[in-house]
């Protein structure tokens, strides 16, 4: 099964609960009060948003934490590579991929394909459509035949 990580899943409903309030800022322990989640889980996410540039951190009495930029500018992608790493289906998928059978393997391009497409989705889907809690209207279909992968690439 393809999924994401449980930490993964956590982040965006964190970034989701802060997006509903973005002028606030956001103590960990409210976090962790408001979404129902421990209190060191919320603070490990926190801390990998943060070091993403998703969210800023200040402290002190006024402190808490804040999106580092609008929610719509934040995407789906930039979540989960926050926490996993780059978006990708196969370790060829990737631009510093590395794989010792891209030359005899024959599925390396359609691969590539799969994860642009997959990419090319989680990109659109931005922080605002998350946190909202109307259905979000997704593309019926990808155009990953038209994809050039040697302009992606490049």
């Amino acid at each position: 099964m393809l999924k994401l990580s449980r930490l993964t899943d956590y982040a965006a409903v964190v970034m989701a609960q802060i997006a509903r309030e973005p002028q606030a800022s956001h103590a960990a322990a409210d976090l962790a009060d408001a979404v129902q989640l421990p209190h060191p889980t919320v603070s490990k996410t926190l801390k990998m948003l943060v070091k993403a540039g998703l969210l800023e951190s200040q402290r002190g009495a006024q402190g808490g934490y804040r999106l580092a930029r609008p929610a719509s500018h934040i995407t789906a992608a930039d979540i989960i590579a926050a926490i996993e790493g780059p978006v990708a289906m196969t370790e060829c998928s990737q631009a510093e991929g590395d794989c010792e059978l891209v030359a005899t393997c024959g599925v390396a391009d359609n691969w590539q394909r799969v994860s642009l497409a997959i990419r090319t989705l989680l990109e659109s889907v931005t922080l605002a459509h998350l946190a909202d809690t109307t259905p979000i209207k997704l593309p019926v279909q990808l155009p990953i035949q038209s994809i050039s992968l040697s302009a992606v690439t490049a």
